[in-house]
C-alpha cells in the first residue's frame, strides 16, 4: 500500500476510534450503556448487510462460525467491556488500559503466528504505551471497571489476530457487516438483562446514534479491518496509540475538556513509539531486497 493512503486510513480510524469516547460519553446521557453500543453496532450491522446483499457471503456453517466468534470479540466483549468499566472507571483510564492491546496483539503474534519481532519494535510498543498513560494524565486506579477495560484489550487483541488468520477467506466489507450485526444483537441482549435500559429519543440523541453507527462503526471498522489485511497486524496494531490521542482532542472540541502540558508530551512518545515499529519493518524489508537485488546484478 502507497504510505500516503496506508497514512490517510491510519489517521481516519484512529481519529474515529478516539473520538467516539467523547460522542459516547454524550450519548450515555441519553440511553443506558450497552443499550447504546448494542444499537449502535446493530443498526450499523443492518445497514452493511443491505450495502453488501451482493456481495459473496461465507459459504459454510464453519465460515459464519468464524464471523461470529470475531463479532464476539471485536464488538461484543470490546464494546461491552468498556461500557462497564465506565461506570467505576474513568474514559481516560478505560481507554488507557483499551489500548494496551498493541502490546499483546505483539504477544499472541508471537506465541501463536510465529512472528517474529526485533527488540526495537517491542521498545516501540512499550514507548507507545507510556506515552497513552502520560497523554491521559497518569491516572490508572484499581476498580471494578480495570478488569473490565483489561478485558476489552484482551478481547481487542485476540480479535486482531483472528482477522489476520480468518480474514482473507472473506469480503472485507461482508465481515465487518455481520460481525457487527452478531456483536450488536448479543450486547442488546446483555443490555436488556444486565442493566436498566432506558432510552430518550431526541434530535441529538439520534443524531449520536446515527454516527456511532455509521461513521464511527461502519467507516471505522471496515477501515480498520482493511489495514489488518494489507499489513503485519503487529505494525498496524501500533498506530492504534493515536486513538487515545485524538480521544483527548475530541473531549476538548466536543466536552470543553482542558488540555494538559502532558497531552503534548505523551504525543512526542506515542509518534515516537510507532516510528520505531514502523521504522525496524522498513529496514527489515530493505535487508530482505539486497540479496535478491545482488543476484539479479551477478547474473
Amino acid at each position: 500500500m502507497h504510505p500516503i493512503l496506508f497514512a490517510s486510513l491510519v489517521v481516519i480510524t484512529t481519529s474515529l476510534m478516539g473520538s467516539s469516547f467523547a460522542v459516547g460519553k454524550i450519548g450515555l446521557t441519553y440511553f443506558s450503556p450497552l443499550l447504546l453500543v448494542g444499537l449502535r453496532f446493530t443498526l450499523a450491522g443492518i445497514l452493511m448487510a443491505l450495502m453488501t446483499w451482493r456481495k459473496p457471503l461465507p459459504s459454510s456453517i464453519r465460515d459464519w462460525g468464524k464471523v461470529l466468534v470475531i463479532g464476539f470479540f471485536q464488538t461484543a466483549s470490546v464494546m461491552g467491556c468498556i461500557f462497564l468499566s465506565l461506570r467505576t472507571i474513568t474514559a481516560g483510564e478505560s481507554s488507557i488500559l483499551t489500548f494496551m492491546n498493541p502490546l499483546l496483539v505483539v504477544i499472541w503474534g508471537t506465541l501463536f503466528l510465529g512472528m517474529k519481532y526485533r527488540f526495537a519494535q517491542w521498545l516501540g510498543v512499550v514507548i507507545g504505551m507510556v506515552g497513552v498513560f502520560i497523554t491521559l494524565g497518569f491516572h490508572l486506579q484499581w476498580e471494578t471497571g480495570t478488569l473490565f477495560g483489561i478485558g476489552s484489550a484482551v478481547a481487542w487483541s485476540i480479535a486482531t489476530i483472528l482477522v489476520k488468520k480468518w480474514g482473507v477467506a472473506f469480503n472485507v466489507w461482508v465481515m465487518t457487516a455481520y460481525q457487527m450485526l452478531f456483536g450488536g444483537a448479543l450486547l442488546i441482549l446483555m443490555g436488556v438483562t444486565l442493566e436498566t435500559p432506558y432510552m430518550v429519543i431526541t434530535p441529538e440523541s439520534l443524531l449520536i446514534v446515527g454516527w456511532l453507527a455509521v461513521m464511527a462503526s461502519i467507516v471505522q471498522f471496515a477501515t480498520w479491518f482493511y489495514l489488518l489485511q494489507k499489513g503485519d497486524p503487529g505494525r498496524t496494531s501500533a498506530f492504534l496509540f493515536l486513538a487515545p490521542f485524538f480521544g483527548v482532542l475530541s473531549g476538548w472540541l466536543l466536552l470543553d475538556e482542558r488540555i494538559q502540558w502532558h497531552v503534548y508530551v505523551g504525543g512526542l512518545f506515542i509518534f515516537a513509539g510507532i516510528f520505531l515499529v514502523n521504522w525496524t519493518f522498513a529496514k527489515k524489508k530493505a535487508l530482505s531486497r539486497q540479496p535478491a537485488e545482488t543476484k539479479r546484478e551477478g547474473a
